[in-house]
């Protein structure tokens, strides 16, 4: 889907080497769990089925453990109950900070104490819990919410339910995880995980605005961690901490925990992305909301094949609906808000974002990339007849040279569908 063009040699020996549409061909599967060896954690969590089973009736009821991979059913038996009927669950709200937390609070108040039940027995690793709710979908819709919240979630993939039933009447329901390591290992990985998160946030600078915070989280994932198809644990925060490896589900959920981690609300959203699975964030600065897609800021994601040094693509970082519709989808497991804010947009915040004809404006910062050595100077111009100019005056009129003195090459990247080009000095 690629192809470099010599354009010609002028001025200084100048050449430009073309790459067309950077995510035009983004590789397959990435939301999807891979086929890997056993890591030393124990089973790798794969996406399956399990199914819960009424306790009279016995009627089966088929819950995903994810959204991403059907394979054969397990079955949890159901336990016949007393004339007395089920327990009641506890009342009592979460001591998890479920408050503040953006899913959480597009629930109505039946599917938020479901949720707060949901979250304490998987922060204290329990076996089961009776639910406030006879509901499947509502148990659904709050385990979905659960972990959209919470990234950091790794001990767990999917649930089993038990429903008990009188004659045809629903007493009660109950939900079990689905745990893939054992309380003592998740404390051992837990900690592993602790060291290299306080090593991350470490340099984080003092009194760091919310778009600094969320910036140096997105630019250290998309350099630091490699995308690899089939990498262990791929689908959650220990291929990322632990492996320097994962796909985009790990990408996603390694965002909102480090960004919870510094006080910044998010969530991960699934859906797909040009047909593919996917999952990328919702991120509140400044009190408004907008998409970040970590995956796609990091450049090898889309396989490039040059010798150049990976460098960090902004073109889904601090984007709008609008903007984000154009190549994602997202599942319709929660409540989006439609984002229009673009104060914290990368190219908006770092004035690269161009709505007039003003060449000089564009030649001082190409000008400046190049005597820095910065691996990438990216700008978004406001309209394709902009954009088409800039690229027609730069590129194909090889204006650049003006700009950048003693220059001999130059590779470029074209994202027409995002008015954006990335410039590469080499």
């Amino acid at each position: 889907m690629r192809k470099r063009v010599w354009i010609g040699k002028i001025r200084g020996m100048l050449f430009l080497l073309l790459a067309l549409s950077l995510f035009s061909a983004p590789l397959a599967g990435c939301g999807l769990p891979e086929a890997s060896g056993k890591p030393w954690i124990g089973e790798n969590a794969e996406s399956e089925y399990e199914s819960g089973t009424d306790g009279e009736t016995g009627e089966d009821g088929q819950i995903p453990v994810c959204s991403t991979e059907d394979t054969p059913p397990g079955v949890r038996d159901g336990e016949e109950e007393t004339d007395a009927g089920p327990e009641e669950p506890e009342t009592e709200s979460s001591f998890y900070g479920s408050a503040g937390r953006y899913v959480y609070a597009t629930l109505d108040g039946e599917t938020q104490k479901v949720y707060d039940e949901i979250l304490n027995l998987l922060m204290t690793h329990g076996e089961s819990v009776r639910v406030s709710t006879l509901d499947t979908a509502v148990l659904d819709e709050a385990y979905k919410a659960v972990t959209a919240d919470y990234g950091e979630i790794f001990w767990a993939s999917g649930y089993v339910y038990t429903q008990y039933t009188k004659g045809s009447e629903r007493i009660g329901l109950d939900f079990a995880p689905s745990y893939t390591v054992t309380q003592e290992e998740r404390e051992q990985i837990q900690a592993r995980i602790d060291g290299e998160v306080d090593r991350i946030l470490a340099d984080i600078p003092m009194g760091a605005s919310e778009y600094e915070r969320v910036r140096y989280v997105f630019d250290y994932l998309a350099l630091h961690v490699d995308y690899v198809v089939g990498c262990p644990e791929n689908q959650n925060i220990i291929s990322v901490f632990l492996y320097g490896q994962t796909v985009c589900q790990g990408y996603a959920s390694a965002t909102q925990y480090l960004l919870s981690r510094l006080g910044i609300q998010s969530a991960v959203v699934t859906g797909e992305a040009e047909g593919i699975s996917h999952a990328w964030n919702l991120v509140r600065m400044d009190g408004e909301y907008y998409y970040v897609d970590t995956t796609w800021g990091n450049s090898g994601y889309a396989g490039e094949e040059t010798a150049l040094e990976r460098f960090v693509n902004y073109n889904y970082f601090g984007v709008t609906s609008q903007d984000i519709a154009l190549t994602h989808t997202a599942n319709d497991n929660f409540v989006l808000p439609d984002c229009t804010a673009q104060t914290n947009n990368y190219y908006v915040r770092e004035n690269r974002y161009f709505s007039e004809w003003d060449p000089d404006a564009v030649g001082a910062l190409l000008k400046e990339g190049y005597e820095t050595g910065d691996t990438a100077v990216s700008l978004r111009f406001s309209t394709m007849e902009l954009y088409d100019q800039y690229l027609q005056y730069m590129i194909r009129e090889e204006h650049i040279a003006d700009y950048c003195t003693g220059i001999t090459s130059v590779y470029y990247v074209e994202d027409a569908l995002q008015r954006v080009l990335i410039f590469r000095f080499v």
